[in-house]
């Protein structure tokens, strides 16, 4: 008998191919059958909010059809945004399986990704490779956009590289989030829901005419909730939910060519988020204890951690904007201009335990200005030819400053565990001795690391893009974009802990390195230590340093602030990215495209006290006797991100049915990731990381009252090149955290009574197959026999971490005939508990760390709609 060897990989995504392309087709065959010719006729929406290919979307900044629009685009409406009780973009992904949405440490460290491309929101000098759009206004960082989400008509995500119309920082996609316009009618909705966490959420909105040419909205929203996670210290809860928001619109139509829309929001998060939970404790967390302090056990890592900080976030964001829009014959003019302002406060435990030993925030205080300004001209010719030309600005000022601080539990924390470095040999006071400090100045209290930075960034672009209908059914689309950003940055950064400011490598202190080598003046016990611990000192005790094992107590020493005479602080990047797009209606009901994208993202600045000079800077800065104590290489700013996209889709809309499918090719070079390392932060470029994909979304009605939904998402995302990782070479290396396999499957029965009520059952389940969290661990990196870094323990330790999404939400609304409305709802209905994301933990040796999701949560609404 003989046998075939399968790739696995190959199979699995042909086999997904297979299973969508069967169900794209399908439907034709149903329809086939159907004689009254309904097949054709335009379905309005209804509550159900699953009719999606009548929904106008505005992805390539026109007004079209889903079905019409040749982009990956998948669109949520307000009514499943209701009924799944999504109340910002962090629920959105429980109905787009594309998109990935985290928040790790606190609420500013939110990072958006799409098809398994996204960056690390942990430094505010990151701007994310996902675009975030709200009305048409970009929102420069995510934590500007975390807040509930406002009425929306919907939400676009765009997947793949959207620079060309997009612009800034959309080389791995788009989230718009477009909500209703204000009304010539008056009408509006209240509701209010309680859950379990003692959750409680009061919104409302109302919009009307004030005169025949002047139409107003305001909504406003408030949710609160306990916490799910206990700090075990002293009984507070954390991951809780205290916010709240408000936005007014104005809308003046003087007549039908002109529109002049004027929005003004304010929302306010005051938040204890988030907390960590150990995973894995190791000797270091022995000691912790020793002093006093106390972490989770295994088994209670989603219910109850010890943290001697409670974290807090608090933010307030504030804008104001205005959309002009004019049509003057065959021509459309659209201006949009916008300001923002956000402000953060945030504090947490650094070392997460209830030890005080640590305390601080990577942004503890933060203010972003921003100013916007977008300019566009399309047209709306009868012949082949349309265009559309336009030019975008955008001016932000961003102010951060972070602190870390030594706590009284740090100094006894050190101590213990340099004595047991040395074997007992050497212990703080000791060492401050031999090094010449003063008593009780080692890990004082209130010493350790205050960083300020600044940053200024520029940035325009103008773009184009034309249609050329070379036959009735065949449009060729050819776009492009310049975009030129400059960035210039301001550090002033203080060490104020005097053991990371002494080189251990000086000569003046080449004599207390004699006598700790020689044992002199040290008892008995020190002295035999010396001579024969390896770790400490070589073999013959004539080269080694026997201070080199306390190196690693030196992790917050002075950085080099910019600019200096080497280094100027700035960064001038521009780049021409680009669209072509074939699109091809096969019949009135599927249409075909085929498309290649590229995408850029500009430099990305290390905004942080982990902020070094790049190797050849520091060559330069150390020929000039610029440096400072203990300065190493690392990075100032990652380098731009250059995408490309080869797509191909079919769409197909056949009334009672609907599917999309897509198949892309998606490569990021350069992409910037952040690591964290144990004790700082590693921002480094990727090669080279690129994502074979599948993509597969569509709906169909049995019934005139029953919708089945499935969107599906296939990924084989992988490191081109990644040669220097924090955890080695990662060249051909899949990218942890990139579910092979997500989807979600959704139903909808909307049932009208012979009185006109209605009764909506909902229900969806998100699926993400098992992954592998992160691709390495750094506080397991191993030495090899010649002194070179084996990583291959790193890797090991972190195959033991894998996640994979089982979530199931469900609603259930009585919805009368006069507008009111009683639901009952749970999401996470099953209590599916994962650990998001791991790193290692701070200062505690092999200890690993991580963040728990959110639990089961249900409750009930009561609304009413006029």
């Amino acid at each position: 008998m003989k046998f075939t060897v399968f790739d696995s990989k190959a199979v699995r995504a042909t086999l997904f191919a297979g299973v969508a392309a069967a169900g794209l087709t399908a439907p034709s065959a149903v329809l086939a059958q159907d004689a009254d010719g309904t097949e054709d006729e335009v379905l309005e929406e209804d509550d159900s909010g699953f009719d999606d290919n009548v929904i106008i979307v505005t992805a390539t900044k026109r007004a079209q059809t889903l079905q019409e629009t040749p982009v990956a685009v998948s669109v949520t409406s307000a009514a499943t945004i209701e009924q799944a009780q999504i109340r910002d973009i962090n629920d959105l992904q429980s109905v787009v399986p594309s998109l990935r949405v985290q928040t790790l440490q606190s609420a500013f460290a939110t990072s958006f990704a799409v098809r398994g491309f996204g960056t690390d929101g942990n430094n505010l000098g990151l701007e994310p490779s996902v675009a975030v759009f709200v009305d048409g206004v970009y929102r420069s960082r995510a934590i500007s956009q975390i807040s509930d989400l406002p009425n929306l008509e919907r939400v676009e995500v765009l997947r793949g590289p959207q620079s060309t119309l997009f612009g800034k920082n959309a080389s791995a996609g788009v989230i718009s989030l477009v909500s209703s316009a204000p009304s010539f009618d008056f009408e509006g909705s209240l509701e209010a829901s309680y859950g379990n966490y003692d959750a409680f959420v009061a919104k409302g909105y109302v919009t009307g005419p004030l005169t025949d040419t002047i139409a107003a909205s305001i909504a406003g929203g408030y949710n609160r909730r306990d916490g799910f996670i206990t700090n075990g210290f002293n009984g507070d809860d954390l991951n809780d939910r205290n916010r709240w928001f408000t936005r007014g619109q104005l809308l003046f139509e003087p007549n039908d060519d002109l529109s002049v829309r004027l929005i003004a929001d304010y929302d306010e998060i005051d938040e204890s988020c988030c907390a960590v939970a150990n995973l894995q404790q190791s000797i270091e967390t022995f000691v912790i204890q020793q002093i006093g302090g106390q972490v989770n056990d295994f088994d209670d890592r989603f219910s109850t951690v010890f943290s001697d900080v409670d974290p807090f976030n608090k933010v307030k964001n504030w804008g104001v904007s205005g959309q002009i829009d004019y049509d003057f014959g065959a021509l459309s003019l659209t201006s949009i201009t916008a300001y923002r302002d956000t402000s953060i406060r945030a504090d947490q435990d650094v070392d997460f335990t209830s030890a005080d030993i640590t305390s601080g925030a990577n942004i503890g205080q933060s203010e972003i200005q921003t100013f916007t300004q977008e300019l566009r001209i399309a047209s709306d010719f009868d012949g082949f030819f349309n265009f559309l030309v336009g030019g975008y600005y955008f001016d932000e000022s961003l102010e951060t400053a972070d602190q870390i601080r030594f706590g009284p539990g740090f100094r006894p924390f050190a101590d213990l565990l340099i004595q047991g470095a040395t074997g007992g040999a050497l212990n703080v006071n000791a060492l401050e001795l031999l090094l010449g400090a003063d008593n009780n100045t080692f890990f004082a209290v209130g010493t350790g690391f205050e960083s300020e930075f600044t940053q200024n960034n520029e940035a325009y672009s103008l773009f184009g893009q034309v249609d050329l209908e070379l036959t009735d059914r065949l449009t060729v689309t050819l776009g492009a974009n310049y975009t030129k950003d400059k960035k210039r940055v301001v550090s002033n950064g203080v060490a104020t802990e005097p053991f990371s400011l002494i080189d251990l490598d000086a000569p003046q202190f080449a004599g207390s390195r004699q006598l700790l080598l020689q044992g002199a003046g040290v008892d008995p016990a020190t002295a035999a230590f010396l001579a024969a611990n390896p770790t400490i000192v070589l073999a013959d005790g004539s080269s080694a340093n026997p201070f080199d094992g306390l190196r690693a107590f030196q992790f917050l020493p002075q950085i080099l602030n910019i600019p200096n005479a080497v280094e100027d602080g700035r960064s001038n990047d521009d780049d021409v990215t680009y669209i072509a797009r074939a699109a091809y209606e096969l019949s009135d009901t599927v249409n075909v495209y085929a498309s290649y994208a590229t995408g850029f993202k500009a430099s990305s600045w290390n905004l942080s006290r982990d902020s070094r000079p790049l190797p050849a800077d520091l060559t330069s800065i150390l020929a000039q006797n610029l440096g400072t104590p203990n300065l190493v290489a690392g990075t100032r700013f990652a380098l731009p991100e250059q995408s490309t996209v080869y797509e191909v889709g079919i769409k197909g809309n056949w009334g009672l049915a609907g599917a999309n499918l897509t198949v892309f090719q998606q490569n990021i070079d350069d992409f910037q990731a952040n690591t964290f390392v144990g004790s700082s932060f590693v921002l480094s470029n990727a090669g080279k990381q690129e994502t074979f994909g599948i993509e597969f979304d569509g709906f169909v009605r049995p019934t005139d009252s029953l919708t089945l939904s499935l969107a599906a998402t296939y990924l084989d995302a992988k490191y081109d090149s990644f040669v220097g990782s924090p955890v080695g070479d990662l060249s051909g290396v899949f990218v942890a955290g990139v579910a092979p396999l997500s989807a979600n499957f959704g139903a909808t029965w909307n049932k009208e009574l012979s009185n006109f009520d209605r009764i909506i059952l909902r229900a969806d389940y998100a699926y993400e197959s098992e992954v592998q969290i992160l691709n390495g661990l750094t506080n397991f990196i191993g030495t090899n026999a010649d002194g070179s870094q084996n990583f291959e323990p790193a890797r090991a330790a972190a195959r033991n971490f894998t996640r994979a999404t089982n979530n199931v939400n469900a609603s259930a609304t009585y919805a009368l005939d006069n507008g009111l409305e009683f639901s009952v709802w749970a999401r996470n209905l099953f209590d599916d508990r994962v650990i998001t994301t791991i790193f290692p933990s701070v200062a505690q040796g092999q200890s690993i760390s991580g963040y728990p999701n959110a639990p089961r949560t249900y409750g009930g609404t009561v609304r009413f709609k006029f």
